[in-house]
């Protein structure tokens, strides 16, 4: 199979989507520092080039953060041109490979929280190259964590309120607010 990779365009400028017409891994992960992705040896491999400052995979592609002193017109066919290549040796994303679980657990709330994050959130944010995970539900407040090009998104918090906060309002009683914590 011939791999080939494509670029898009994130709403966050500090981010680009590298996208390849295979299926990288089920779930996601999010490599926020060079120390977190020791363990990974595409994420490391990554974090070796000076100007990347955090990678994020889900199913077919990697969003790959760069620091603020790089231009993408300067850096974008190298890294095309690393991750045709890192696919193409199957390097490892993680260490085990494991998907991540769509088990849902919590209360009836929680659980209907987390199956609307699932199905209509997830989609719309990965095609960003970001993701959301959802972490608890309190007194009327639903906290999320994004990741990816979504962290650090200057529109991301127009999306959390205008987008996933009316959503999970509207769907689900009880529901007062959403807010992000930060990785």
């Amino acid at each position: 199979m011939t791999i080939n990779v494509y670029t898009e365009s994130t709403p966050n400028p500090a981010t680009m989507k590298f996208l390849v017409n295979k299926l990288l891994i089920n779930g996601s992960v999010d490599y926020p520092t060079r120390e977190s992705a020791e363990r990974s040896p595409f994420a490391s491999e990554l974090f070796k080039f000076s100007f990347v400052n955090g990678v994020f995979f889900a199913s077919n592609f990697v969003t790959i953060t760069k620091t603020d002193d790089t231009d993408w017109n300067d850096v974008e066919e190298i890294l095309k041109a690393f991750v045709k290549g890192a696919v193409e040796s199957e390097l490892a994303i993680k260490p085990d490979e494991q998907a991540e679980a769509t088990q849902f657990e919590g209360d009836e709330t929680e659980v209907k929280i987390q199956q609307i994050l699932h199905d209509y959130v997830r989609p719309a944010v990965e095609q960003d190259g970001g993701a959301i995970h959802y972490k608890s539900f309190d007194n009327g407040v639903v906290t999320v964590e994004l990741r990816g090009s979504c962290s650090g998104c200057p529109s991301s918090t127009i999306t959390l309120k205008a987008g996933i906060e009316s959503l999970l309002k509207r769907m689900v009683p009880g529901v007062t607010e959403v807010i992000s914590e930060a990785m």
